[in-house]
């Protein structure tokens, strides 16, 4: 019981102690927050038909999905980047998007996909992360 009391009262002493450098804190990390711009990928978003937000809910189309992931996650060649990408169905229809490694790495996972649905079904949108 002695040592609960000591940590609240060693606790509340220090935070008493630390109060008068709390708005010096505040106003760094206000300027550094100004100063760094946050990133915004929205433009490149709406220059591509196909957004996470497309992804239909129709069973199919979260099979498809499903057996796509699957696929890519069981080939352990391919990167933590390449296990990540962004795959959007829509009435059967595969876009694979997101950075890769690799143009090999690009190849393997629309080889990957085409074993789930036909080659003229994909949409390879990846992008090699230089």
């Amino acid at each position: 019981m002695t040592l609960l009391r000591f940590g609240i009262v060693a606790s509340a002493a220090i935070a008493i102690s630390c109060s008068t450098s709390i708005p010096f804190v505040l106003q760094a990390s206000a300027q550094t927050d100004s100063a760094q711009t946050a990133p915004d990928n929205t433009k490149s978003n709406k220059d591509h038909a196909q957004t996470a937000d497309s992804q239909s809910n129709a069973k199919a189309d979260r099979q498809i999905t499903a057996s796509v992931r699957k696929t890519i996650l069981a080939d352990k060649d391919l990167s933590t980047y390449a296990h990540n990408i962004k795959i959007v169905t829509l009435n059967g229809a595969v876009t694979l998007k997101g950075p890769v490694k690799s143009e090999d790495e690009k190849q393997k996972i629309a080889s990957d996909t085409a074993s789930v649905v036909s080659a003229d079904q994909i949409t390879n949108e990846l992008t090699v992360k230089q």
